[in-house]
């Protein structure tokens, strides 16, 4: 009988405080290194709809002009809404590469035969994607574009 209660009778163990403190601050290291990837990625998906949405409103724009003959003039720097920029389709490209910005102004600018557009980046907001009518379509750093220019720099 004496064997049989030591047998069933084990020490109880558990884990110390130290133990567990270690385990968090192990799940704290990996969960703020899994988070910091999860925003670069989140960035950079953001920059590709910009340049998506921008190489679109190129294709669109060309059928503006098919249609229009011109890229209608006018200029609107704050909210791109003058000239071919007011048609419906191009109007979601622009508004498309702004939310993927962030809300972030976009310039656009229009004259008779040319045209630029530039929209900053979600990853570094001292670059931004600029498109024009001479098929460029580029990241450009520095200046945003602030007066009426037709193509980028």
């Amino acid at each position: 009988m004496h064997n049989l209660l030591r047998i069933t009778k084990f020490p109880l163990r558990g884990f110390t405080l130290i133990e567990l403190l270690v385990v968090i601050a192990i799940i704290g290291v990996l969960s703020a290194v899994v988070l910091t990837s999860l925003n670069s990625a989140r960035s950079k998906g953001s920059d590709a709809a910009i340049k998506a949405d921008l190489h679109n409103l190129q294709a669109q724009a060309e059928l503006y002009y098919l249609g229009a003959g011109n890229y209608s003039y006018g200029t609107n720097a704050s909210g791109c809404a003058a000239g071919m920029f007011a048609d419906s389709v191009v109007a979601k490209q622009v508004a498309g590469a702004q939310s993927a910005s962030g809300g972030t102004t976009a310039a656009c600018y229009a004259n008779g035969g040319s045209y630029l557009v530039g929209v900053k980046l979600a990853s570094d907001a001292t670059k931004w994607w600029c498109i024009d009518s001479t098929g460029a379509a580029r990241q450009e750093s520095g200046a945003f574009p602030a007066s009426a220019t037709y193509a980028c720099p």
